[in-house]
């Protein structure tokens, strides 16, 4: 299994929500490419990169940091948060980002969707934000009536070849993970899966590298010491 540790973007800021409220935000660097070194340091392969900013508004304000990242890290890098655009994908891919992820456009768009598959293939991924069991959109501000298994159904038809999965209610509140929802959706589908959301500690990412997940995602644990990132990425392998 991938170790994927995060870095989410406000204001050119290294930051952490509570359970996806804005509101609950918790500054953690002014300095994010110098994360993703560490990150590096410590073995990693792979960076997850949200745009918060981006995910409210469908711009990118952070973009010239998460350029930064990718090449001070030397990471795989993916990127999500607000990219409705095959010129914003494109603008990343040339920029030497390594898949990018769609979120609100995956459910609202699926004309859009079905075209970006079709010519970046697996460089694109689909992030399914859950909020009680059902799709949220648009920085998990609003709730659709998608449940996961429905939505991953349709991804799976259109050929998505990786989803992340987040729990909102498990995300940043450091209380373990969801693995029965993890649990069914592998069972249910061929897709890479990368979990996300609530993997706050070494248990948490010794369980789902056992289930076979492709991924998975570790923000808030990383930041507070809850997780050592050497350690999970052993672990995982």
């Amino acid at each position: 299994m991938k170790i994927f540790p995060a870095i989410d973007l406000f204001d050119g800021k290294a930051v952490r929500l509570l359970r996806g409220r804005y509101e609950d935000m918790t500054i953690y660097s002014e300095d994010p490419p110098s994360i993703g070194r560490d990150f590096a340091a410590a073995g990693a392969r792979q960076i997850h990169i949200v745009d918060l900013e981006g995910a409210k508004d469908g711009t990118t304000p952070n973009f010239d940091t998460v350029c930064r990242i990718k090449k001070e890290s030397g990471c795989f890098c993916e990127i999500g948060g607000g990219i409705r655009s095959t010129e914003v994908i494109g603008k990343y891919m040339d920029a030497g980002l390594d898949r990018v992820i769609l979120g609100t456009a995956a459910v609202t768009d699926r004309g859009f969707l079905e075209e970006a598959v079709g010519r970046w293939g697996e460089k694109i991924a689909v992030g399914i934000d859950l909020k009680d069991g059902f799709v949220a959109i648009k920085g998990w501000t609003e709730k659709t009536q998608l449940t996961a298994f429905d939505f991953c159904g349709q991804m799976q038809e259109l050929g998505v070849k990786t989803i992340i999965v987040t729990d909102i209610s498990r995300d940043g509140a450091m209380k373990g993970t969801n693995h029965e929802l993890y649990e069914k959706l592998s069972e249910q589908f061929g897709m890479q899966l990368v979990a996300s959301g609530g993997v706050s500690t070494i248990d948490d990412v010794k369980r789902l590298a056992a289930r076979g997940l492709y991924g998975a995602i570790i923000g808030k644990a990383y930041y507070t010491g809850a997780i050592d990132l050497r350690e999970a990425i052993e672990v995982a392998r």
